[in-house]
């Protein structure tokens, strides 16, 4: 039974701290992914799409030394399994690489995650390049 995996990156010219200081804040999601509406409680997130659908979410890792955020898809009869991983990784000091990757099963479920994951990434470099 095939596992969709997917793996998106991007680099941005800015220092590693301060995009992750942005992305590896759980609440912050919707201000960079397309999504309308988030809310953290504790090791919870509820995300809501344009479409109305909430994901209930645990957080798995939200590691500041290691600037990665894991999170699962739980409680939702379509998926089986998934894990999303954010990791901004230092390339200099005003350089970084920022990776969004997914595993998903079912396996179709993964492209439209990598094509938001695309967009949101894309807003990330937008907002911080060069400052």
């Amino acid at each position: 039974h095939p596992m969709g995996t997917v793996r998106r990156h991007t680099f941005v010219d800015c220092n590693a701290d301060k995009v992750w200081s942005f992305v590896g804040a759980p609440e912050r999601l919707h201000e960079w992914f397309p999504i309308t509406e988030c809310r953290v409680e504790g090791n919870k997130r509820w995300i809501t799409l344009a479409a109305g659908i909430v994901f209930e979410e645990d957080i798995i890792t939200l590691d500041q030394d290691l600037r990665r955020f894991q999170y699962k898809i739980v409680n939702n009869s379509l998926i089986k399994f998934h894990l999303g991983t954010v990791d901004v990784i230092p390339d200099g000091d005003n350089r970084c690489l920022m990776m969004y990757s997914t595993d998903m099963d079912p396996e179709v479920l993964a492209l439209p995650i990598a094509g938001a994951a695309s967009l949101g990434l894309e807003k990330v470099k937008q907002m911080f390049d060069g400052k």
